[in-house]
């Protein structure tokens, strides 16, 4: 429909578009670190001037310095694929999303978008605005494990794919980290500006995850420890493995989830070639921890953690402010 059309149907100039996708699959996911750990990486933190609370630094003054051992400079990759578990839903894909029946928008879409275009103020003030809805999803991933990369494909190769050591061969080159995990959200709504962003970020999330947040089946691996084949057998020790049945996750006294978050994309100033930065202002959190196991998942487990009324607080010039700062980026 054009946007006449669409003005007429719903009231209102603009685009609506519903995204019906009911199930979304991916065979692997890479992210490939293509020089590696230098082999002279060292772990140093290094001390800035700093006003508001806690201890102040002389500026550059070392404060730790440490190699790191191990780095050969090689390209390695982070790799989601398939846990190979007969009948599992990620017994060959590394993450199913499909939606979660229990918190659906009323379109039963799995996202519903509103687009608007806008004149702004001032000076290069135009923006788009795309009002977004989405509905709970339950997230399947598989494992995830370090794999040594492989060559990047030359001009004559016959695809794109790259991947990496993580299949079986004489060069195999792949440990497991986690052994996989469920996530399942609600409902989430976002407001996005492309352009001058008068709302002061990029992404805005204002919003309540009706039902919370929920992790299942979540396995963390220590292959350090494994012996032999690993299958568990005498002599052959499996990997070490914290698992954790659940953790569920709302705001302090609720079953619910709300999430207040501001995302922007800062650009190149100076010395700084740029970041994400995610600015979080939501209040206190309940966390509880559901059957801990240690050293193996049929180990017994040693019971549940409930945490009540968790806050995080960053610094500031007058003192701490309820929320976090996370800043991403390249090296």
């Amino acid at each position: 429909m054009d946007d006449a059309s669409l003005g007429a149907t719903t009231g209102q100039d603009g685009i609506n578009i519903g995204i019906g996708i009911s199930k979304i699959t991916i065979d692997k996911l890479y992210v490939h670190d293509t020089d590696g750990l230098a082999t002279t990486a060292k772990n140093t933190v290094t001390g800035t001037s700093v006003t508001g609370p806690g201890p102040t630094f002389a500026p550059d003054a070392i404060v730790y310095d440490a190699a790191i051992a191990g780095g050969t400079g090689k390209a390695g990759a982070i790799v989601i694929k398939g846990n190979a578990k007969t009948g599992h839903v990620n017994e060959t894909q590394g993450l199913v999303i499909t939606a979660n029946n229990s918190a659906l928008l009323a379109s039963h879409n799995l996202a519903d978008l509103q687009i608007d275009s806008d004149a702004g103020t001032g000076t290069n003030g135009a923006f788009i605005n795309i009002a977004a809805q989405v509905s709970g999803l339950t997230i399947n991933i598989g494992e995830i494990g370090v794999t040594a990369s492989n060559d990047t494909p030359a001009a004559s190769a016959s695809s794109i794919r790259r991947g990496g050591k993580d299949e079986a061969g004489s060069d195999k080159n792949y440990n497991a980290i986690l052994s996989g995990l469920t996530l399942k959200t609600g409902q989430m709504a976002a407001n996005i500006q492309l352009g001058a962003a008068p709302q002061g970020a990029m992404v805005k999330l204002n919003t309540v995850m009706k039902g919370g947040l929920e992790i299942t089946d979540l396995g963390i691996l220590d292959n350090s420890t494994k012996q032999g084949t690993g299958d568990g057998t005498t002599g052959n020790r499996a990997a070490g493995e914290i698992f954790v049945n659940s953790i569920k996750v709302a705001d302090a006294n609720s079953k619910d989830l709300t999430i207040n978050q501001s995302i922007s994309v800062m650009g190149k100033e100076g010395a700084n070639n740029g970041h994400i930065r995610i600015v979080s202002t939501s209040g206190p959190i309940d966390n509880y921890i559901a059957g801990i196991h240690l050293g193996s998942r049929t180990a017994g487990s040693i019971g549940d953690v409930e945490v009540q009324g968790l806050q995080t607080y960053h610094s500031t010039a007058s003192g701490y402010t309820a929320g976090s700062v996370i800043t991403i980026a390249g090296r």
